[in-house]
């Protein structure tokens, strides 16, 4: 797995995550626990989504 995920990107995915976890904790609706999805592809830096469209928001890699 090549990363696909970039900074600012992976702070939103991390940010927009926790924000509906927590709001499903206190008692959100239930479809509010999506949020593990960008959750976890913000920590892992990939994100299968964006392998299928072909689109990449890490910076690359100077030789």
């Amino acid at each position: 797995m090549k990363a696909n995920v970039g900074g600012i990107d992976k702070i939103l995915r991390i940010v927009a995550g926790l924000a509906l976890v927590a709001w499903a904790i206190m008692g959100g609706p239930v479809w509010a626990w999506i949020g593990v999805v960008p959750l976890a592809t913000g920590f892992m830096g990939w994100c299968p989504a964006y392998t299928l469209l072909g689109a990449n928001t890490c910076p690359m890699k100077k030789d």
